[in-house]
């Protein structure tokens, strides 16, 4: 729904934006916007999308859906259980540095496969077949450092598991990378957790790494 003139330029309007698009989604008002012929043949010399939507590849939580966003808005970058890697932090610093986006949204959702699988080998061994193995045990950390409150790991349900995954992996973007930590810092860009309920479709901010001003 923005156009060069009418962009987002900082992380307070880039997630207000996003926020008005999913109250729109939850509402059934979807106004579908930037999607026609005129707006696609203007996007193919460049685009200027005014955040970058980091999340899980679950096929019920489709990014430019739920926030009614459309073509050249949103950079997304998506993988199952929103797991880092190498690929994954360089797709995002490209957003951020290259096309100069003021809002990274890390976006989860509840009742996560991928948040149940590791929760499941922690509490049994019992690993993940094949390379979806790599997917769990980059949730693991994520969640064992639960265990730090004293409460054992089966104390907590799926709701509090994802809420806490979410969290750290807002923080670890920041942590790994010199890019957005600097851009943080200076307040050009920051980084949101936001949760996402499949039953309603309402996205949720959780925790935010650097200003929403």
């Amino acid at each position: 729904m923005t156009s060069t003139t009418n962009r987002p330029t900082t992380p307070g309007q880039a997630w207000a934006a996003l926020l008005e698009g999913n109250e729109r989604f939850v509402r059934g008002e979807m106004v579908h916007p930037s999607q026609d012929a005129a707006h696609r043949a203007a996007l193919s010399s460049s685009q200027a999308p005014f955040a970058v939507v980091f999340g899980c590849s679950d096929s019920r939580v489709a990014a430019e859906i739920v926030f009614d966003q459309g073509l050249g808005d949103a950079f997304v970058v998506r993988t199952a259980g929103h797991v880092i890697d190498t690929t994954v932090l360089g797709s995002i610093e490209f957003g951020v540095e290259v096309l100069g986006t003021p809002l990274v949204v890390v976006l989860a959702h509840d009742k996560c496969g991928a948040v149940a699988a590791a929760a499941k080998t922690l509490a049994s061994g019992e690993q993940a077949p094949g390379f979806v193995r790599a997917v769990v045990d980059r949730v693991i950390p994520s969640i064992v450092g639960l265990t730090s409150t004293g409460k054992p790991l089966d104390s907590f349900d799926a709701a509090e598991l994802g809420h806490e995954h979410v969290r750290q992996t807002a923080r670890m973007l920041n942590d790994y990378s010199a890019v957005l930590s600097r851009r943080t810092a200076d307040g050009s860009c920051a980084i949101v957790a936001v949760e996402y309920t499949l039953e309603d479709g309402r996205a949720k901010l959780v925790e935010t790494v650097g200003r929403l001003d």
